[in-house]
């Protein structure tokens, strides 16, 4: 069976998803037509630019740089907050959108995932046609685009993916690695950083195709154990299987891949958020009860934990699984977050609810029943077609900050 991999990847997606959830909410006009970046806190002036529109760029706006750097440049910019909770429910709307056509999905960050085509090719045909459809239907149903990188491996799909943009389908099969990756230069090559490149440019490797044919002992050298690596990039080598997280039969989950390494709570509790409405609403459309709450995480080093609480009584609502996923977060020890995620164990069919002498029940009860009426209207009109005001506004309690 030949191998067929497809990178798909969001285009500027925090800013795209911005736009979606603001035209959503009624704005007249679609930010990404305009000089605009999501980014922090203007005012303190240690904000960034996480991301930034096509007018924006052209202005010589580059991500990462500071707001207030930005707007020297373009003083007509408008600065966009980063609504996590969002980013949270459009990259799971897109990844199950896929996983109807494959189970073999390896989600890389929030906006970009890999998918093993090679398996259902005789299922949907010949690839590059699916991946116009695919392209069609995530516009057609979620209003933004992608690129698809198509190849015989994973690296390859990801250069593949990268070639230009935005709503575009490249390929990068084995035998056009030498007319289409060789002749970019040592930059552009996916797992070179930011600090190697230069070093490589000392020794007189300025393209990818004077890697590829480096004498390895001198690269060696210089590069200890990474020098095989490094030419096996440069010639598309690249055996790492698709690796696709697998929850349990009796467990409801979702993770996401951040843009960027996080250590504030505040943050995190916003991700959590966008987690807990994602979980909550796959429970209740299940008509099911979860009994442990578990929060996971992993770091810049790959390195994932995982912490969890048995509930008293099961829960399906919303508020509920937040507040234990805020509490459990806060008994964690981290420095800082690459991937966070929330899963539901031990579901049942009913929630058997004991009730406390000091819980109010009748508030409880009205909790649930606002929660079946918003998954009504939700069904009927889109996910983010209504929220709790309390969630929409995504402010997090004090107690939460310890």
């Amino acid at each position: 069976m030949e191998r067929i991999i497809f990178h798909i990847d969001v285009n500027n997606a925090f800013l795209s998803w911005s736009a979606i959830d603001l035209l959503n909410k009624g704005y007249k006009y679609d930010i990404r037509n305009s000089y605009a970046v999501i980014g922090g806190d203007e005012e303190a002036r240690h904000g960034i630019v996480l991301a930034k529109s096509n007018a924006a760029k052209k202005m010589g706006i580059k991500t990462a740089e500071t707001l207030y750097s930005a707007r020297k440049k373009c003083p007509a910019l408008r600065v966009y907050p980063s609504n996590y909770s969002f980013y949270a429910e459009m990259s799971g709307k897109l990844f199950e959108l896929l996983s109807k056509y494959s189970p073999d999905i390896e989600v890389a960050s929030i906006d970009e995932c890999y998918l093993d085509y090679g398996k259902v090719k005789n299922l949907y045909g010949e690839e590059y046609e699916f991946a116009k459809k695919i392209q069609k239907e995530i516009y057609d149903t979620l209003g933004f685009t992608v690129n698809i990188g198509i190849a015989n491996n994973k690296l390859c799909a990801k250069m593949a993916s990268d070639f230009s943009k935005p709503y575009k389908i490249h390929t990068l099969y084995n035998e056009e690695i030498k007319i289409k990756m060789w002749p970019l230069p040592i930059e552009e090559l996916f797992g070179i950083g930011k600090k190697t490149a230069p070093k490589l440019h000392q020794l007189g490797i300025h393209t990818i195709c004077d890697l590829a044919h480096f004498d390895f002992k001198k690269l060696e050298y210089y590069f200890k154990n990474q020098a095989i690596h490094m030419i096996h990039l440069a010639n598309g080598i690249d055996n790492s299987p698709i690796v696709s997280e697998a929850i349990a039969p009796e467990s409801i989950g979702n993770e996401i891949t951040l843009d960027r390494d996080i250590s504030s709570k505040m943050e995190l509790y916003n991700c959590l958020l966008g987690l807990s409405e994602n979980v909550a609403l796959r429970l209740r459309r299940q008509k099911k009860y979860a009994y442990v709450v578990a929060v996971i995480l992993k770091d810049k080093y790959f390195r994932r934990t995982s912490h969890q609480k048995k509930l008293k009584n099961a829960t399906n609502i919303t508020s509920e699984i937040y507040e234990t996923a805020c509490n459990i977060l806060n008994e964690m020890e981290f420095e800082t977050v690459r991937l966070i995620g929330i899963r539901l164990d031990q579901l049942g069919d009913t929630s058997n609810h004991q009730v406390s002498l000091f819980e109010d029940i009748k508030e409880r009860e009205e909790h649930s029943e606002l929660e079946q009426t918003v998954d009504e209207l939700k069904s009927k009109f889109g996910i983010s077609v209504i929220k709790k005001a309390s969630l929409m506004e995504q402010k997090i309690d004090k107690k939460y900050l310890k």
